[in-house]
């Protein structure tokens, strides 16, 4: 009863928090955080112990879902050199160099175990950072970095902490441990979880293809994390990369295998289940506080000493974050430089291929695939020069590395044995919180501080309205045909007239926010901000009558039903017109 109470209590303090963060000005994981850290410090409160397999079998597989299914893969392949050197080689860096730190610091902890612990504070949990970052309006390229950095690097950190632990076991029976084996390890984790996230994805995507039912659709998307982690783990792989393998591959797919309602429906319900998740854990962190430094043995290190040694470690996670990422800017800008040269040689390589026209069907199917590599590229390059990093970006990316829901669950996973284990938890909770508060709590003020500027919104607009009137082109060609039928029944000439308005709405309305981009005077005085305007007066009007119909119990339920869903997705269209200028999630 008393956990039952605790639970409902976590919820509300979620949604408070949440609520109040943006007034507040501070990230909703900071206030949680500190929540947790003063309900741990009431007298008599149930302790909350909860055991690491829950947090890595259990949470972590739907929020890393959760979150891959909303990355652009686009984004995430035009970032992975980056990615991949943040998430893996800056990973591997601050495990050996913190760990290498603490053998020197505790005797009797051999260089494997602390290793171990190493790799649990060394990947950062960028849900607080990306929270911040999209709320102030960074560089797009800058969120996308750090969202793919943060379904990364977790993997390197647990099969890192795997390896680890297996060689301190191997110490202590006297054999030897051979890093070549480690690597061979890794390689093996890494190309299983590949293959079983490519194959989970790939048929999940069939099996939810052939559902026509949203609820039922969403459903199934809740167990594919799990499909994913489960046999990656039994395999020795990791589950982690297969989830977000999986993940990007489903995301990926969606727009063109599943339904609108079932986008809508997933959307929605995974951003609501990621919601309760990942606050729910940084709530249990603080909460833990209490319970952890209780077991700590003065006799071995005293709980000051171990938090002031998890303080030391912070300091030097953020050294080594900066010493890795201001040289990674700088060849990144390096890159920029050579893009030019780079597009001239697509450039040219496209014209041939063009050139050779006229050489058989087969030839053509192969040239028309390399043109849209070659154009592939070419956009791709097109991009990262628009986007680049600079040096203030840098600065940003060196400062968002506050740890998380990975540090949480694999402190605790540590073998019982290791010598000092209660002073590690301790170490590994304090840099947890540390960085959370301290990075969290003043990356706002070095945002602002940089003076980086982010996305432009006049240029977001041009560029929607832009696509939307491509699109339209595809749209207004089907009604210009001299009949138009749908399943071979002739459609009338209003029906067309009425469809064709439709088609052109958002575009004049995307086009009409571009021109009024800096006016909002004048976007009110706009014909399509009227129309709206006017629209959601006769959809008040409306909605009072369904009210007052389903008060009075007029209409079956059903049909009341009906008429509210009629309404909600007209009021969603509507609602997506007026944010036509923000490029949102």
């Amino acid at each position: 009863m008393e956990y039952a109470l605790v639970a409902v209590a976590g919820i509300v303090v979620i949604v408070a928090a949440a609520a109040w963060a943006p007034r507040l000005g501070v990230a909703a994981p900071l206030i949680l955080v500190v929540v947790g850290v003063g309900y741990s410090l009431i007298p008599g409160v149930p302790p909350i112990e909860l055991e690491p397999d829950v947090i890595l079998y259990g949470v972590l597989p739907p929020l890393l879902y959760a979150a891959a299914i909303t990355v652009p893969f686009v984004d995430f392949r035009r970032n992975l050199s980056t990615i991949t050197l943040l998430s893996v080689v800056l990973v591997v860096a601050s495990a050996l160099i913190t760990g290498f730190l603490l053998h020197l610091i505790l005797p009797g902890l051999g260089l494997a175990a602390a290793i171990a612990l190493g790799a649990v504070i060394s990947p950062p949990d960028v849900v607080a950072a990306t929270s911040i970052a999209k709320r102030m309006g960074l560089p797009a390229r800058l969120v996308s970095i750090l969202e793919g950095e943060g379904l990364v690097n977790d993997a390197t950190a647990l099969v890192l902490l795997r390896a680890a632990i297996a060689a301190s076991a191997l110490v202590a029976r006297g054999e030897t441990f051979v890093v070549w084996s480690a690597l061979g390890d890794f390689a093996y984790a890494l190309s299983v979880a590949v293959v079983i996230g490519l194959v989970t994805g790939v048929i999940a995507v069939w099996v939810r293809r052939k559902l026509d039912n949203p609820m039922l659709d969403t459903a199934i998307s809740f167990a594919v994390p799990f499909i994913a982690f489960l046999p990656a783990e039994e395999l020795h792989g990791s589950g982690v990369i297969s989830v977000v393998v999986a993940g990007l591959y489903s995301g990926h797919q969606s727009a063109k295998a599943l339904t609108p309602q079932s986008r809508i429906s997933e959307r929605f319900n995974w951003r609501t289940l990621q919601f309760v998740l990942e606050n729910g854990v940084f709530l249990l962190m603080g909460a833990q506080i209490s319970t952890i430094i209780s077991n700590v043995h003065a006799d071995d290190l005293s709980v000051d000493k171990a938090i002031l040694l998890g303080v030391v470690l912070t300091g030097v996670l953020i050294v080594v974050r900066y010493a890795f990422v201001i040289p990674l800017v700088f060849v990144m800008r390096g890159q920029v430089r050579n893009f030019d040269a780079r597009d001239s040689m697509l450039q040219k390589a496209l014209e041939r291929m063009r050139a050779m026209a006229g050489m058989g069907e087969r030839f053509e199917r192969r040239r028309e695939g390399v043109e849209r590599r070659i154009d592939r590229r070419r956009n791709d390059l097109a991009q990262l020069r628009a986007e680049g990093l600079g040096l203030r970006g840098g600065v940003i990316l060196g400062w968002a590395g506050m740890r998380g829901v990975v540090t949480l669950a694999a402190a605790q996973s540590l073998p019982r044995s290791t010598p000092y284990y209660e002073q590690l938890v301790l170490i590994a909770f304090t840099v947890a919180i540390s960085t959370l508060l301290l990075q969290g709590s003043t990356l706002p003020i070095l945002i602002r501080a940089v003076g980086i500027r982010g996305t432009d919104r006049a240029s977001d607009r041009r560029e929607l309205a832009a696509l939307l009137e491509e699109m339209s082109v595809a749209g207004i060609a089907v009604l210009d045909r001299s009949e138009v039928e749908v399943e071979g029944v002739e459609v009338g000439r209003s029906v067309v007239a009425r469809v064709r308005e439709d088609t052109l709405l958002a575009v004049s309305s995307a086009w009409e926010r571009a021109e009024h981009a800096d006016e909002e005077d004048g976007l009110q005085r706009s014909p399509h901000q009227q129309y709206r305007s006017l629209r959601r007066e006769v959809l008040a009007a409306e909605r009072d009558v369904l009210l007052e119909a389903r008060a009075q119990g007029t209409y079956p339920s059903r049909i009341l039903q009906r008429a509210q869903s009629l309404l909600d997705l007209e009021q969603a269209r509507l609602e997506q017109l007026d944010t036509g200028g923000r490029v949102e999630e």
